[in-house]
């Protein structure tokens, strides 16, 4: 548990969990950070990836199918426990669907509420171009240049050349996982039943929100928060999130 689930913040008696999941090359202190903008009613945790941090000599996660087969067995007992909600970031909405659909598929388990931020819906025309991104012919310095612009890496750590060599890699693996994601939305099919919030830089591209309505048959809402990618990283949207999230929780009527 503790080698995929980081929580810093312990809440034993807390209502909700609300578990995080990361971007692509991210690892958890950002988001496991944000257990101490929460009340006492709410447990924070965020998800760690194989191949960083304290798991950094385990091999990447080959495809999507691994990493949500392997948080599923870890968390499954927790979840069945206690009301939970997800919260994910870029790739890491990607998974946080993919775990979601997953439980609701074979387990009959779904969050009270689905947080995404910074993603296409997975059933938009919009998410097929990050399929075909040629990850083999990118260079090192496209790949540090993208990541420059996207934002949310300080300068200083591209200073050192293992760190910058790291970072290139499970950004490389993170896509690669991204790639092997498909959903195909069936007619007639709403996978859930949960409220769906979406979250968007208003200087980060456009992304595709609109298709989240068609996953859900519960209330769909979306925010713009001032800044590019990363602008949860802005301490004043961070609080933002935090105070939007407890207060979605809490109108679940846990």
């Amino acid at each position: 548990m503790e080698k995929l689930v980081v929580c810093p913040y312990k809440r034993p008696n807390a209502l909700c969990r609300l578990i995080c999941f990361p971007w692509a090359g991210g690892g958890t202190s950002q988001l496991a950070a944000w257990g101490k903008l929460f009340s006492s009613s709410i447990e924070v945790s965020s998800v760690r990836l194989p191949g960083r941090e304290s798991r950094l000599k385990e091999p990447f996660a080959k495809d999507m199918t691994t990493i949500v087969n392997e948080i599923t067995s870890v968390l499954l007992k927790e979840l069945q426990e206690k009301p939970f909600a997800f919260f994910g970031h870029s790739f890491g909405s990607y998974i946080s669907f993919a775990v979601a659909l997953h439980l609701k598929e074979k387990y009959g388990l779904e969050p009270i509420h689905l947080f995404v931020s910074g993603a296409h819906a997975p059933n938009s025309e919009a998410f097929l171009p990050i399929k075909n991104i040629p990850l083999c012919d990118a260079e090192d310095e496209d790949i540090i240049t993208h990541i420059q612009l996207l934002g949310g890496t300080p300068s200083e750590f591209l200073q050192y050349e293992d760190v910058k060599k790291h970072l290139i890699h499970t950004f490389r693996e993170d896509i690669r996982v991204l790639q092997t994601f498909s959903f195909e939305k069936a007619e007639r099919n709403i996978p859930f039943s949960c409220d769906i919030t979406c979250f968007n830089g208003s200087e980060d591209k456009p992304h595709d929100l609109e298709a989240w309505h068609d996953l859900t048959s519960g209330d769909t809402s979306f925010y713009n928060l001032p800044g590019g990618h990363f602008y949860l990283l802005e301490p004043s949207n961070a609080i933002f999130l935090t105070k939007h999230i407890t207060r979605c929780i809490e109108n679940a009527g846990l």
